[in-house]
């Protein structure tokens, strides 16, 4: 099943999720409709509150990007726990499936150690970095409450303020199905 994604404006992608508990309905479904809906939609990742569910669950798939000089990962990450961030800030111009039609440059540390369990919930902790590293991040930060947008100068908020009430709105036209906020 592919999820319509739920864009900015909507309450529940500005809440912190809720861990998952073994008795979650479906996990395994769950999952793979997160992963279909992220391909539908072109993404490399997808945060559960961004298919409207506060729980905290994300789906990657990293091996997309040609100049990257490390390996990919296709993998959900249950409970995740971002452990530590480390190495030299970078500058990435990212985009989200919840803010169609907008990119930035976002700052984000390099490496990035991260605690999780998978569908079996096993517990695992590893490093990753480059542009794995950043999808993680940004994924991560949706559980949290956090969108990219929230890293940017006072200035460029305030620019892309009718943008962002626009998508709030669902004056956009993504070519993916989107929830707007109250509809």
């Amino acid at each position: 099943m592919i999820y319509p994604v739920t864009v900015f404006g909507d309450p529940v992608l500005r809440k912190k999720a809720q861990p998952i508990t073994k008795d979650f309905q479906d996990l395994k479904g769950f999952i793979q409709n997160m992963f279909d809906t992220m391909y539908n939609s072109d993404g490399v990742g997808l945060a559960a509150p961004q298919v409207g569910q506060a729980v905290r669950i994300f789906v990657i798939d990293s091996d997309v990007d040609d100049e990257d000089e490390l390996p990919g990962i296709k993998k959900a990450f249950i409970n995740p726990e971002i452990v530590e961030k480390s190495g030299e800030e970078w500058v990435m111009n990212e985009g989200c499936l919840s803010l169609p039609e907008i990119r930035e440059d976002v700052l984000r540390p390099e490496t990035v150690k991260i605690k999780y369990v998978d569908e079996e919930f096993n517990e695992h902790i590893e490093t990753y970095s480059g542009f794995t590293s950043r999808v993680i991040q940004h994924e991560y930060d949706h559980l949290e409450g956090v969108m990219f947008v929230d890293y940017l100068n006072p200035l460029r908020k305030r620019i892309l303020k009718s943008k962002l009430s626009a998508i709030s709105k669902g004056k956009v036209i993504p070519k993916y199905r989107i929830k707007v906020p109250g509809k």
